[in-house]
């Protein structure tokens, strides 16, 4: 309803799963390690816990999608069961065959039969077996030991089963009582999953309006973010449902901002908690004209003549102090001019890196110095996650685009540079002549190419299970690792895990963030707020 009046393609605050809006703070990703660790565990218990709404679930779908093929899962989702119940739906998830019906009920050693031969028959097929079960705070004293249990199905090599528990935290508790004490020593991974912080809060609301469509100034006033981040505790789904209506209220008032006010008053309509004392009408109308005609005249000369000053006697209508900075900051004197070659783009990215290509083409130049081109059309969520500076095409449809340097992305502006010149303009101006095309470089590892073989590609996997066991706090692995499922699972994680497409494939922007997440020196976008 309020998406087109925002400049939105789609509603952001859906508390539907959908993938393409995932956010992964640090806790989500310190999380989702711990949950992968497991998989490696040797057997025993993975503990996941963490308040309603902190984003459990999505970590938990996070990590079924990267569970290697040569991994069998049962996941159970209600763990309301008796003993009986719960052996006879780990059976089913793992498609074992249970004992026959009959006058008599089963008893519990007719599952394990079954289940336990299974577990060698996959563990000597070289497949490990995971159990995952949700709402674990749900369970019955007697089918956690029922669970304990199970982890004694062992060969004199390792556990055959993995048990991962994710519930709320009073599931820590449970486990803190005397009678479960041996279930508690075989915990060997744990992690509590905290709130967002004010500033990831934040974070978390652009990104969403960014996955959006988002293209001009955040809608949000920053005592609005911070009032957000109060009222919801820092819980993504009460971000959500607060944010959802705070929008629809601004909506409703022929708003283009989220004040304070609306912010207390959508928390006060969904959390049934009451609305803060809002200030005197005249005052708050007058504060929102006072700043929707500073903004709308420089939106207004960004977008109807990008890139240049608007005349005097506009600048003077209002004294300086009326003006935002930020507002103040997209009409600079100095008019950047535009690239017209895409091959002096890439000389002009190149110095950042302390290189010179010459007049042959740059790409094939900076090749030979293993510093690669990388272009792709993407949103600016994934740019700012990428933090590396780059050449945005504008006017692309046109006969003849025109380039510019993208130094640096804050929450409603971009700073372009061009000819030795720059400037920064709102998004909005961008987005008139931007379609997302974006051109940046990396610094490629020792055999890297698309087309490598023999010991050039052994070099680069080799690159590549070194980084990750580094960033893993492991040892590189021993010998010539190959790009086998283990280790194209770990490419997967680390892919979610950074904001990245994931497909376990390792191409150039996996590349880019081993180089970041490794420290590796080279030019960074300035993120602005």
């Amino acid at each position: 309803m309020y998406a087109p009046f925002f400049g939105l393609k789609h509603e952001p605050f859906s508390i539907a799963p959908d993938p393409r809006y995932l956010f992964m703070s640090e806790r989500h990703r310190e999380a989702l390690a711990h949950l992968l660790y497991g998989l490696g565990g040797g057997g025993g218990f993975v503990l996941l816990s963490g308040e309603i709404g902190t984003g459990k679930t999505t970590v938990c779908r996070l990590f079924l999608e990267q569970i290697p093929a040569n991994c069998n899962v049962a996941y159970i989702f209600n763990p309301k069961l008796t003993v009986i119940e719960l052996l006879q739906s780990v059976c089913d998830e793992f498609h074992i065959e249970g004992p026959a019906r009959g006058a008599q009920p089963p008893t519990v050693k007719e599952y394990l039969d079954p289940l336990n031969a299974f577990l060698l028959r996959e563990h000597a097929a070289g497949r490990n077996n995971v159990l995952i079960i949700d709402e674990a705070q749900n369970l019955a004293p007697e089918v956690l030991e029922q669970l304990r249990l199970l982890t004694n199905l062992e060969t004199s090599e390792r556990k055959l089963l993995q048990i991962i528990l994710i519930g709320q935290p009073e599931l820590r508790g449970m486990l803190a009582r005397p009678e479960l004490e041996q279930l508690a020593q075989r915990v060997i991974a744990r992690f509590h999953l905290d709130a967002l912080t004010e500033t990831e809060t934040a974070q978390y609301v652009q990104h969403r309006l960014e996955v959006a469509g988002l293209t001009q100034a955040l809608p949000f006033e920053h005592k609005a973010l911070a009032r957000v981040h109060a009222l919801s505790r820092g819980v993504p789904r009460r971000i959500n449902l607060l944010c959802d209506r705070a929008l629809l209220g601004a909506f409703a008032g022929g708003q283009p901002r989220v004040d304070r006010a609306i912010v207390d008053k959508a928390a006060a309509e969904v959390f049934d908690t009451p609305a803060a004392r809002a200030a005197p009408p005249w005052r708050r109308t007058a504060a929102v004209l006072g700043l929707g005609l500073a903004a709308g005249a420089g939106l207004f000369a960004m977008a109807s003549q990008p890139w240049k000053t608007p005349p005097p006697a506009t600048a003077a209508a209002a004294p300086a102090s009326a003006v935002p900075a930020k507002v103040a900051q997209a009409v600079p004197a100095a008019q950047p001019k535009l690239l017209t070659d895409q091959d002096q783009a890439w000389r002009e990215l190149s110095t950042a890196w302390k290189l010179a290509p010459g007049d042959g083409e740059p790409c094939e130049a900076l090749q030979r110095e293993q510093v690669r081109c990388f272009s792709k059309n993407m949103s600016l969520a994934l740019i700012r996650q990428l933090g590396r500076p780059g050449i945005v095409t504008l006017d692309a449809q046109g006969k003849a685009p025109s380039y510019a340097l993208l130094t640096a992305l804050g929450a409603d502006s971009a700073t372009l540079r061009a000819g030795g010149s720059e400037q920064t303009v709102t998004l909005a101006a961008l987005a008139t002549r931007w379609n997302g095309d974006f051109g940046t470089l990396w610094r490629a590892p020792a055999g890297y190419s698309t087309r490598a073989s023999g010991r050039e590609a052994d070099a680069s996997v080799e690159w590549l299970a070194n980084r990750l066991a580094t960033l893993d706090g492991k040892t590189p692995p021993a010998g010539k690792p190959a790009l086998d499922a283990a280790l194209r699972a770990r490419v997967l994680a680390f892919q979610v895990a950074q904001g990245l497409p994931a497909d376990g494939r390792p191409g150039p922007m996996t590349f880019m963030q081993l180089n970041r997440a490794s420290g590796v020196d080279e030019p960074r976008l300035r993120t602005e707020p």
